[in-house]
């Protein structure tokens, strides 16, 4: 899994951008209706420049399983991360890559995610880490709102063993905050970095990682 993503890539300068800056990987948006939404034919030129030198996630919105499989092939994913209200039982489908199960920390709390990861095991399997975002009625992501951290510090206790995602109003300012209150096992940012919505700010890319790696060092010496 990945330490720190820059999600909404929509062309190759960013995502060399981020590469250069020392991400490890970066996030192609399926969802039409994002602002950050790319084609089959971008990820694919995207991925292609980015080669191996960071994880290509595809980002999913109630997508069906084709549409995502198609993705996969087309754009060489290292990861699939469904990001809406994808049932347990959709979640539970090997897709031949890791997949990152998103979640919504809204007024339900820890209980609620505890609970689809029960219901995820029920259905046959486990996703291999669990993304935790702001919630925002109608919105899938990529608001800029962040949530309470605190209430996530104990996450290794009702997360079920997976990996926890940070996301969420994550910027160059507030990261190293973040990462040391939570102990995340990685981040995700994409408005936070950004000058407009899907227009990344190399300048803040770079903060934002250097930032990143430095409160990360500091709670895994």
């Amino acid at each position: 899994m990945f330490r720190i993503k820059i999600c909404g890539i929509t062309s190759v300068e960013d995502a060399l951008a981020a590469v250069d800056a020392g991400a490890d990987a970066i996030g192609l948006n399926f969802y039409p209706r994002s602002s950050r939404f790319v084609s089959l034919d971008t990820a694919a030129e995207i991925s292609a420049a980015v080669g191996d030198q960071a994880k290509k996630i595809g980002v999913f919105v109630n997508a069906d399983f084709p549409t995502i499989q198609q993705a996969r092939d087309v754009a060489k994913l290292d990861g699939v991360q469904l990001h809406g209200d994808e049932s347990p039982e959709f979640a539970a489908q090997s897709f031949g890559c890791p997949t990152i199960r998103a979640r919504r920390f809204d007024q339900h709390g820890v209980a609620a995610i505890e609970g689809d990861l029960k219901a995820c095991l029920a259905a046959g399997r486990l996703p291999d880490a669990v993304l935790v975002d702001a919630a925002s009625p109608g919105q899938y992501g990529g608001t800029g709102e962040t949530l309470s951290w605190p209430d996530l510090a104990d996450h290794c206790n009702w997360l079920a063993g997976r990996p926890l995602i940070l996301a969420g109003g994550l910027t160059p300012e507030n990261i190293a905050e973040a990462i040391r209150t939570v102990c995340p096992h990685g981040v995700d940012v994409a408005s936070g970095v950004e000058s407009s919505p899907g227009v990344k700010d190399h300048e803040k890319i770079r903060a934002f990682v250097e930032a990143a790696k430095a409160a990360f060092a500091d709670i895994r010496p």
